[in-house]
């Protein structure tokens, strides 16, 4: 990337702080405690895990889902969503910070990665947004959780908004990483100003029969640039990156992957089933559930302004921004102050 485009690219980016310490995670009885300015200066550390607790699978509508478990089985559920193109170890070190805390915590790999798989062969290999919040809430269904915290980034993010939106009575609460992130095919045929279009590129690659080969024969190497470009100041390793691109070899991937981006800009149509659900969506409804937002510092993936969004969130609301260089990936890369995040959105 050249430095004018990356300057362009940076510009996107907020500036403020906020890092916590394993210790300032509290407990879920607690009283909640605001960041002192000693802790907004801290940047998170690490606990060193590389994989989880427990790995199991359910079926869950029409799916097989795999998914990470950890902390008791009787805790209050958390349910965290990853995003694109990554995969559960966005997590894994907020999940035993969590599981610490007595949460049991729900880690699924999305519909096209890891170890889910659908069901039939025949069903749509559909990537639209309410198809993965329906998965969701087959998931709960599945374990018996009625309620749950739900939370979030990229991907996982949109589909918490949506499933604390649609089905409020099954979210007690929500951490949403940029925020409000619910579209519609009609506001998508909106054009951005340029500079902001240039940070949706693969978005255009992925509309041409070329961009879905290019993506099916290069994905790994396309993930990692994503990676590089979404938190240029994330110094990741071979090993973690290797972590996760395993889950980008589930044979659904590329075509959920392509189908998403496509039915965004409506040229991919989506199912009849979910027709309610995206009209429903297309008004852009508020989220009336008690609600964290959270940005870093460093996110250079196309990401909306918290102004832009802050009304939409009609319960209690906070927006924390995170210092330290922490990019797009803000669960792994800032896992500390995550998982305060939700300690503290459940006392809200």
């Amino acid at each position: 990337m050249t430095d004018s485009l990356d300057r362009q690219r940076r510009r996107f980016m907020g500036a403020t702080a906020l890092g916590v310490a394993v210790a300032g995670l509290g407990t879920a009885s607690a009283a909640p405690l605001p960041p002192s300015a000693s802790d907004q200066k801290k940047t998170a550390s690490r606990t060193g895990a590389t994989s989880f607790a427990r790995m199991k699978s359910v079926k869950a509508g029409v799916l097989e889902i795999g998914y990470a478990e950890d902390g008791p089985a009787g805790g209050p559920p958390v349910v965290l969503l990853h995003g694109w193109p990554y995969d559960i170890h966005s997590y894994v070190d907020v999940a035993p910070l969590l599981a610490a805390k007595g949460y049991r915590v729900i880690v699924p790999y999305l519909r096209g990665y890891g170890s889910t798989r659908f069901l039939s062969p025949d069903t749509p290999r559909n990537g639209q947004q309410s198809a993965l919040a329906a998965d969701v809430i087959a998931l709960m269904d599945a374990l018996k959780i009625d309620k749950a915290i739900v939370a979030g980034y990229d991907w996982g993010a949109r589909t918490a908004n949506i499933v604390a939106a649609l089905w409020p009575e099954r979210c007690k609460a929500m951490v949403s990483v940029s925020g409000y992130l619910i579209g519609s095919q009609a506001l998508n045929r909106n054009p951005l100003p340029p500079k902001a279009e240039l940070l949706w590129w693969y978005q255009f690659y992925f509309t041409t029969e070329r961009g879905q080969a290019g993506y099916a024969k290069y994905t790994h190497d396309f993930a990692r640039l994503i990676w590089e470009q979404a938190s240029p100041k994330w110094q990741f390793d071979d090993a973690t990156f290797q972590r996760s691109a395993s889950a980008f070899d589930n044979p659904d991937h590329v075509a959920i992957a392509i189908d998403n981006y496509r039915w965004r800009l409506g040229l991919a149509p989506g199912e009849r089933k979910y027709d309610d659900m995206e009209a429903r969506l297309a008004k852009l409804p508020d989220i009336a559930v008690p609600t964290i937002t959270m940005e870093g510092d460093a996110n250079g993936a196309p990401h909306p302004d918290p102004a832009t969004y802050a009304k939409r969130f009609t319960g209690r609301y906070e927006h924390r921004l995170i210092s330290g260089g922490t990019g797009h990936n803000l669960p792994q890369e800032a896992p500390e102050a995550f998982a305060k995040a939700i300690v503290d959105v459940d006392r809200f």
